[in-house]
């Protein structure tokens, strides 16, 4: 028979050896000062992010356009075969647009993200809301399952996705907000449905426009996608008063686009491109503005 004495007392020693090594850590620990802090600024109440510089033509009555470089901060995007990141490929596109639509000097520019920053959707389109923009453009890289498929694709906005990849991608994209409802205080269900059925076919329409012109002016300096325009339902598409469109340049997962995309002379040629689309575009609209006093009699 073990004694109960002896067997208690083993027991107990290296309960009361770890306390008493425990009771000196901590005494230790209380005194030691940290080698770094780490401060994270919070946002503030209000929620509202800045508004980013406007370039160009002082002159405020000149279109504006506000050109969107997807992802950024934490959100890479799509990965290509060499390591290339959406995020810099796209913040490289925007800013090689901008740069296009400032050497004309037609128009005034500003980009949601001059650096390498997140933003979540509903920021982005809200940025251009606030600026009171003329045309809100995205621009992304994205990848295939396949490194066969390359070339650009415009995107604009639609309900029902014009195909199944045009919903995948849309689907993908969505996932890191979403979607703001529009405000329509004090208005009846019938009258609000109206409305807004109407915005969205007119700027369904001017977006499509859009689209029609980077193809037909790119036809001879873009490698377009088979299918060059297509619809999806990207939230940041989504405005009823905002003609916005979506820019695939290329496929990061072809290494012929993602070597493209990364050569300067190229993201030169291919802003050249759209920012012509974009002049047109803007001329048009503004055209019937400018011929309507001519014709009251």
């Amino acid at each position: 028979m073990v004694d109960r004495g002896i067997f208690g007392t083993a027991l107990a020693a290296p309960i009361v050896a770890a306390a008493a090594v425990w009771a000196v850590l901590a005494a230790g620990l209380a005194h030691v000062e940290p080698r770094y802090v780490v401060k994270l600024a919070m946002p503030d109440d209000a929620g509202v992010i800045g508004l980013p510089k406007v370039e160009g033509p002082a002159d405020a009555s000149r279109p504006l356009v506000v050109i969107d470089a997807g992802h950024g901060g934490h959100d890479p995007g799509a990965s290509g075969q060499d390591g290339e990141r959406e995020k810099d490929l796209t913040l490289m596109l925007a800013q090689s647009m901008r740069d296009a639509l400032l050497a004309s000097g037609r128009v005034r520019v500003a980009l949601t993200r001059d650096t390498d920053r997140f933003l979540v959707l509903a920021e982005r389109a809200d940025i251009a809301h606030r600026l009171n923009a003329d045309l809100f453009i995205s621009v992304h890289a994205d990848a295939a399952s396949s490194a066969e498929a390359r070339g650009a694709t415009i995107y604009t906005l639609s309900d029902k996705a014009s195909d199944s990849v045009a919903e995948a991608l849309a689907a993908r994209e969505n996932r890191a907000d979403a979607v703001n409802g529009v405000s329509l205080a004090g208005k009846g269900q019938t009258v609000s449905s109206i409305l807004v059925d109407l915005a969205r076919r007119e700027m369904r329409g001017s977006s499509q426009r859009f689209g029609e012109l980077v193809v037909r002016e790119g036809t001879d300096a873009i490698t377009f996608h088979t299918q060059p325009q297509r619809e999806a339902a990207f939230v940041v598409l989504k405005s009823l008063d905002l003609p916005s469109a979506l820019i695939e340049a290329g496929y990061i997962s072809n290494s012929e686009d993602a070597k493209a995309m990364r050569d300067q002379t190229w993201r030169k040629s291919f802003a050249r491109t759209v920012a012509r689309a974009i002049e047109i575009f803007l001329a048009e609209r503004q055209a019937p503005a400018l011929a309507a006093p001519n014709d009251v009699q």
